[in-house]
């Protein structure tokens, strides 16, 4: 088949505030711009990280941009359960495969939709292997424009946005994760580098007590909570700043999903 009578492969960011407990939903239209919505809204087959909440979001776009296909007949696939749990930024013959096979609609002239539970599919989120099965494919990919919580973490830190590196999550273990964070912290004031952590939301405030227990007092820690939403709140000063005043910690919604910087 010619490349041309291929579908496209639309990476669809999703609003930021999946799983987030708020009276007051944020206007997913706020972070979401126009022509993202219409193209959305024009797809009928997706493959996603969770089905459940893709089905949520398309019934959001749906109130904004009714969908070229009732909700009961769009095409919903998930990613394997393997890049859920083990990512799938690595290439492996097995993933690949598998990701070729979920790409089967798009040989056949059908756009499809790449999505995430929150943010931008691929990033910090699994999806890369779709990405690539793709390109190996000759499928055109098109990202689309929305929020992406690390790079609006950066931006809104202070810290060194020309050198940066997005380290994922740190151990859970006490010691290990001590002993992960001065690494960070030695690349970061050795380098100029900017490194960028992630966890889990019931483990934010862990990780911060861990930070603060672990790091030179002169180091900057940043911290972005709640991303996009009415809660949101950036803090960002050196450690000694954040031991010797409570409130910047106190202010934090560490019970969304937040972004944690450190560096010089």
């Amino acid at each position: 088949m010619h490349p041309a009578a291929r579908g496209t492969l639309y990476l669809v960011p999703t609003p930021l505030d999946f799983g987030i407990k708020q009276d007051v939903p944020a206007s997913a239209g706020e972070w979401l711009p126009a022509e993202t919505w219409m193209t959305a809204s024009r797809i009928t087959h997706w493959i996603t990280e969770n089905a459940k909440s893709t089905r949520a979001f398309l019934k959001r776009i749906d109130a904004v941009h009714p969908l070229a296909a009732p909700l009961q007949a769009q095409h919903v696939v998930e990613l394997p359960k393997a890049a859920h749990k083990k990512g799938d930024h690595v290439p492996h013959a097995d993933v690949d495969a598998q990701a070729r096979e979920l790409l089967s609609p798009a040989e056949l002239g059908h756009d499809m939709g790449l999505v995430s539970e929150a943010g931008m599919p691929a990033i910090a989120d699994p999806g890369s292997s779709i990405v690539r099965a793709a390109h190996t494919l000759g499928v055109r990919v098109v990202p689309l424009t929305g929020p992406i919580s690390l790079m609006l973490a950066l931006a809104a830190s202070g810290l060194n946005g020309q050198s940066f590196a997005f380290v994922g999550y740190v151990p859970q273990d006490t010691l290990e994760r001590a002993q992960r964070l001065k690494e960070l912290e030695s690349l970061a004031l050795k380098t100029g580098q900017t490194q960028i952590v992630i966890e889990t939301p019931y483990r934010n405030a862990a990780l911060l007590q861990g930070m603060l227990q672990t790091l030179h007092p002169h180091t900057r820690l940043a911290v972005c909570g709640a991303l996009t939403l009415p809660q949101q709140v950036c803090r960002s000063a050196l450690v000694n700043d954040w031991k010797r005043d409570p409130r910047l910690a106190a202010s934090l919604p560490l019970e969304a999903p937040c972004v944690f910087l450190l560096g010089r």
